[in-house]
């Protein structure tokens, strides 16, 4: 696998697009940590640090599949930049002005995720057309998947170290700038200015006529629900355990669930999994909500920095277990869309988690934030149980007419499309 990383790397274009992906990338993936952090460190509440985290979610869910149907038919230079520069200026005048005028701020963070640009679906659709081969372009989307997780990684402690050395302020407006550079390194390179859209098939209903694809949806609306509660109830473990305005604790536990995720991550994908990969989502997210429960002890830092890493471990293959599960259900023509679907629905969970866990911070102290979690990872696997029959094998069940766009290569367990353009 490392040598097929190499192969990739070695095309042209193909690390320039990955990393400028990535940095461009990168406010959207620290917004949620940023926007606690600067609204704590005006002396904001939980409660307002997580309707504002989740404001920028809701937009951001709304605004890329949106913002992708703009790529999809004017091309990618003249959607991305502009909407990255946007979403730079808006939540820079967030970080101006404060909440000093509540109804600004808010707008400012909703602008501010509704003009992210779709830069994660812009580049699954370049590279069938950077690399020649099907089995790169597979391979090319698992190491997509594990350098999300390194930035997700080093994104919390980015803004920690942005926050030390300057303050809460100044990260929001750094972190968006670099942004902004790392959209414009993509644009900017040949098959991002060459790319075109396939034509595809409408429905009215799209994707979402899949009974299949509607009960993954649900699954991860509680999944990402668990993931953005943390992001809330460890500020305040951190406030606890290193005091008020100390970013240090909580930066660490945020870098360990990354880091945990990228573990798990990258055994998930070292290896070819027999079996209908339905049924191993359940065993994946079953587990990801039992490691979930002994963040509710609050033990000492180093403690919980280790179980926060565990916590992570099953993130990243139940997202990849996810994403096969989609190829699988969505109807013929609608893989881009059912993908689609499956980012939103997970950002918006993660948007009411950040909301929900701050008034449980507020009311019942941090332990019961530290609960939300576990309690939203049991719901995700009450639904894959309670809708185990729809969410069968579509090869055995009829429901899905396979071809060339749900498995390119029939091999025993198929992963992404290569037919995915935007």
């Amino acid at each position: 696998m490392a040598a097929g990383y190499a192969e990739i790397l070695r095309a042209r274009h193909a690390m320039r697009l990955l990393i400028g992906t990535l940095v461009g990338r990168l406010p959207n993936a620290t917004a949620s940590i940023a926007i606690v952090l600067f609204i704590r460190a005006e002396g904001g509440t939980y409660a307002l640090a997580g309707a504002l985290a989740a404001v920028y979610g809701v937009a951001n869910a709304v605004g890329q599949p949106v913002l992708g149907r703009l790529v999809d038919l004017r091309g990618q230079p003249t959607v991305q930049l502009p909407a990255a520069v946007l979403s730079g200026l808006a939540m820079t005048l967030f970080a101006c002005v404060g909440t000093d005028v509540p109804a600004l701020a808010y707008t400012a963070v909703a602008l501010a995720g509704l003009f992210t640009p779709p830069l994660e679906g812009g580049l699954r659709a370049l590279w069938p057309s950077v690399l020649p081969r099907e089995e790169q372009v597979h391979t090319a989307y698992a190491m997509d998947a594990i350098a999300q997780e390194v930035m997700f990684t080093v994104g919390p402690l980015l803004v920690t170290v942005c926050v030390s050395l300057w303050s809460a302020q100044a990260a929001l407006i750094v972190l968006n700038v670099v942004g902004v550079l790392g959209a414009l390194s993509v644009v900017v390179s040949k098959p991002s200015r060459a790319w075109r859209s396939a034509p595809r098939e409408a429905h009215w209903l799209g994707a979402l006529r899949s009974p299949g694809l509607l009960v993954l949806l649900a699954a991860f609306l509680f999944i990402g629900l668990a993931l953005g509660s943390i992001t809330v109830a460890g500020v305040s473990y951190g406030d606890e355990h290193g005091g008020a305005g100390d970013t240090t604790v909580y930066g660490w536990m945020m870098a360990a669930l990354g880091l945990g995720a990228l573990v798990g991550g990258a055994v998930y994908g070292a290896r070819q999994w027999s079996g209908a990969p339905e049924a191993r989502l359940r065993w994946l997210v079953a587990l990801l909500a039992l490691f979930y429960v002994p963040l509710a002890l609050m033990p000492g830092p180093v403690a919980m920095v280790a179980l926060t890493a565990v916590a992570g471990v099953f993130l990243a293959p139940s997202i990849a277990c996810a994403f096969i599960v989609v190829d699988r259900h969505a109807p013929r023509g609608t893989v881009t869309e059912a993908f689609s679907w499956l980012v939103t629905t997970f950002t918006v969970g993660a948007s009411v988690g950040t909301a929900v866990a701050g008034p449980v911070v507020e009311w019942g102290g941090t332990r019961w934030g530290l609960a939300v979690p576990a309690a939203a990872g049991a719901l995700a696997l009450l639904v894959l149980l309670a809708t185990g029959r729809v969410l069968g094998d579509p090869r055995t069940s009829g429901r899905v007419a396979l071809g060339s766009e749900n498995d390119p290569n029939r091999a025993v367990e198929p992963r992404f499309s290569s037919g995915d353009r935007a």
